[in-house]
């Protein structure tokens, strides 16, 4: 004789609604709750709009602002019109094109650079692991504890008189790019994204014949993509927001960059041409983290870049 015995559905709990937060499925249900929660969630979303918009779209309005308009009544929108002169006078009266492509080269080489750096200082640490690879991480961790601000006299002196050089980096855009190498917080963020990445992967591109540099450009590299976008985005707003390092070495105002010009020429500017200035400085940098943003948030779990 056989026995069957009847499996009788669980009933499920309040609990087991999916419901993980303060209020539950029931609570939910409730139209005092519902609304209150509801009309809570969009003052926050629009208070979040305000404070992380609203500098910005202010901004932008000045730059196209009369300066009167800015000055009398400058919450209202565009009483007198919009001068879209402030822009141009901005671009070629003020010669914000020439500090903004120097920005533009200063940015360009620091990120090289830096990704230069990063890159091989996190590959040898996390794949190669020399004997004395500890020894070095070490060493790297510790620069980290120093200022920056300690480190400023020694190494202008070294960029006053390099060495084996023979002549000084001192208005040279070098002497912005080579110090933005040293960055210790690059080296070990890349190192800890190539140490979650599959061993295995690795062990079979050295049994096909790849040596280590083969392994490098072509195994480790392309699996990279998204902590190189964060370590993009980190050297290119560093370098373009860096301004006491190029107001030392940079002392010819036609090589300097927006950083530094845009304080030295706002007591001679107008106000509105000021301001548009300002907001020509601000694209790239915007635009830049749009455009990485994917990447950038890809990369902040540093998650491994492959599986199975």
């Amino acid at each position: 004789m056989t026995l069957t015995t009847a499996v009788r559905p669980r009933r499920t709990s309040p609990a087991d609604d999916g419901d993980r937060g303060a209020l539950s499925g029931p609570d939910w249900r409730r139209p005092s709750v519902r609304w209150g929660m509801g009309g809570t969630h969009v003052l926050l979303l629009l208070l979040l709009v305000v404070v992380g918009l609203g500098p910005m779209l202010l901004l932008a309005k000045f730059a196209v602002t009369p300066t009167q308009d800015i000055l009398r009544t400058p919450m209202a929108v565009f009483p007198h019109g919009i001068a879209w002169e402030n822009l141009e006078r901005a671009w070629n009266d003020v010669q914000i094109s020439r500090y903004f492509m120097n920005t533009v080269w200063l940015a360009a080489g620091s990120w090289f650079v830096q990704l230069v750096v990063a890159t091989t200082g996190g590959y040898a640490l996390s794949v190669l692991r020399p004997r004395y690879g500890r020894v070095v991480q070490a060493l790297v961790l510790s620069t980290m504890f120093v200022p920056a601000v300690v480190l400023l006299v020694p190494l202008y002196l070294t960029i006053l008189d390099p060495p084996l050089l023979g002549r000084s980096l001192v208005d040279s855009f070098w002497a912005v790019w080579l110090p933005a190498g040293a960055s210790a917080f690059n080296v070990l963020l890349v190192q800890r994204f190539f140490d979650s990445l599959p061993r295995e992967v690795f062990e079979a591109a050295r049994v096909d014949g790849a040596g280590p540099y083969r392994l490098f450009w072509s195994v480790v590299l392309p699996m990279s993509k998204p902590i190189l976008g964060v370590v993009s985005v980190f050297a290119v707003i560093a370098s373009w927001k860096d301004f006491l390092w190029p107001l030392l070495v940079l002392k010819d105002p036609a090589i300097q960059p927006l950083s530094v010009r845009l304080p030295a020429i706002e007591a001679s500017t107008d106000l509105g041409v000021f301001l548009a200035s300002l907001a020509i400085a601000t694209v790239l940098p915007v635009v830049m983290f749009l455009g990485f943003q994917r990447l950038f948030l890809r990369g902040a779990g540093l998650g491994g870049a492959v599986k199975g």
